[in-house]
């Protein structure tokens, strides 16, 4: 159990510049505090105490902002940061390392029982307010953007971005990002896509008015063509 505390201590200084010291780490971070109160009510709930469990994590969410079923299954060393928002589902699995920011959600988009929450794989970066919905695999060192959508699953070492989310950078695609998940620096499809549209746009004016200049000189010389003509002597 204290090698436990001593790993998740330990993940805050590596993951969090901000982090001054221990005492700091273990009374002023929210996601540290509902990490560890999600172990407590996980074992209850696996141990079919599903009620105390339940209410462990309700006052958890009061006391946090962070909202974690105690059904869900969550690795080592993940780090919540700042946290405020954060809703993990009954059937999510989330990795060890993974690093989630405010406002992420791992929701379910299915009333049935069974497998409905999302799986995320380990080393997984989820940027703040990005929601993953469904029961889909965002592979291993995986990054999601801030405000994504992810709704398809993501390859392995993979960056997706947008509404819905779209894979922007992978093993095998052009872009080369660094390691980091740098926000000003990941490309945005929808942007890329207007930008080659207004390119096309303009490629197809310069076109037409290139043809209507040669057309108005084509009536100009039919023009003049035909005066000649009908200025010659009978």
């Amino acid at each position: 159990m204290l090698d436990r505390i001593r790993e998740d201590v330990a993940t805050i200084f590596e993951k969090d510049p901000a982090v001054r010291s221990t005492f700091e780490a273990l009374t002023c971070y929210p996601g540290l505090r509902a990490i560890w109160m999600y172990r407590i009510a996980h074992w209850l709930w696996t141990h079919n105490f599903h009620y105390l469990a339940r209410l462990i994590s309700h006052l958890t969410r009061r006391r946090t902002g962070i909202e974690i079923h105690p059904g869900a299954t969550i690795g080592r060393r993940v780090f919540i940061d700042h946290g405020m928002g954060c809703v993990i589902g009954e059937t999510a699995e989330v990795g060890d390392d993974v690093l989630m920011y405010k406002g992420v959600v791992l929701g379910g988009t299915s009333l049935e029982k069974g497998k409905r929450h999302p799986t995320i794989g380990k080393g997984v970066i989820l940027g703040s307010n990005a929601i993953v919905l469904g029961p889909i695999l965002v592979d291993d060192y995986a990054r999601i953007g801030s405000g994504a959508v992810v709704v398809k699953p993501i390859p392995r070492d993979s960056t997706a971005v947008g509404v819905p989310a779209r894979v922007v950078r992978g093993p095998h695609l052009e872009h080369t990002l660094e390691e980091t998940m740098e926000h000003g620096k990941l490309p945005d499809p929808v942007c890329d896509t207007c930008q080659r549209l207004i390119g096309r746009v303009d490629e197809l004016e310069t076109r037409l008015f290139e043809m209507a200049r040669l057309l108005e000189q084509t009536e100009a010389l039919v023009s003049s063509t035909a005066a000649l003509g009908s200025a010659k002597p009978a």
